[in-house]
């Protein structure tokens, strides 16, 4: 773990640039929903194109399981939105397995279109030598996923901030504890009391504030206090 105080967003992609080993590898950007995974994945991305490294980008929610599968312990379920959200088989079948010793390097970066709901199946995209995937979404600290991060950020933001950003982003309300919330937050809640993902993480980054990321060390995590 590194951790530090005071770090503009340069010096934050710049210490996670050259933690990276050489080599095709995996990188995980976890956090809560609105904790600005996409954006801080795209942004570590363009750094990491400006120093040479070839980049992949994944984002998880294009691996989710049908309606079928996230919704059979209820539309409202914590339980079922931390357990059945997303198909990590066909992650691990279709980006970490080619992607592991004696893999053909060739991958799939998506399984399902949650719009349609419907599966899909993508061209395969040939991961050129010494590549960066870099993949963002929740829960990647699970069970399913160990072992599978060369390198891992946790993104901390309180969930009082994460939902004022989901407000204004998608018009939910700015409470993370309202009762149409439930679902979301209290299946993050116990992802985060079962897996502890920032003592998991090799990084963790307080993302509070967009403009101005900081390492900090897992003890400081928002979920602690």
């Amino acid at each position: 773990m590194i951790s530090g105080t005071g770090f503009d967003s340069v010096d934050v992609q710049g210490a996670l640039a050259s933690a990276l080993p050489y080599g095709t590898v995996l990188f995980g950007i976890d956090g809560v929903d609105g904790s600005g995974k996409t954006t801080f994945a795209d942004s570590l991305a363009r750094y990491l194109r400006g120093t040479g490294r070839s980049v992949i980008r994944i984002g998880l929610d294009d691996f989710h399981n049908p309606r079928s599968v996230r919704y059979r312990r209820g539309r409202t379920s914590p339980e079922g939105f931390w357990l059945d959200s997303y198909d990590y088989e066909r992650f691990r079948e279709w980006v970490v397995e080619p992607l592991s010793l004696g893999g053909n390097g060739r991958i799939r970066t998506a399984c399902h279109n949650v719009e349609t709901d419907r599966r899909i199946s993508p061209a395969e995209v040939e991961a050129p030598p010494d590549c960066v995937v870099i993949v963002d979404g929740m829960f990647l600290h699970r069970a399913e996923l160990d072992g599978v991060w060369a390198r891992s950020v946790f993104l901390d933001v309180p969930f009082a901030e994460t939902a004022r950003r989901m407000a204004s982003r998608d018009g939910s309300p700015p409470d993370p504890d309202h009762s149409s919330l439930r679902r979301y937050v209290n299946g993050q809640r116990l992802y985060i009391a079962e897996r502890d993902p920032a003592r998991k993480a090799a990084f963790v980054v307080d993302n509070s504030d967009f403009h101005r990321p900081r390492l900090i060390n897992a003890d400081s995590v928002s979920y602690r206090r």
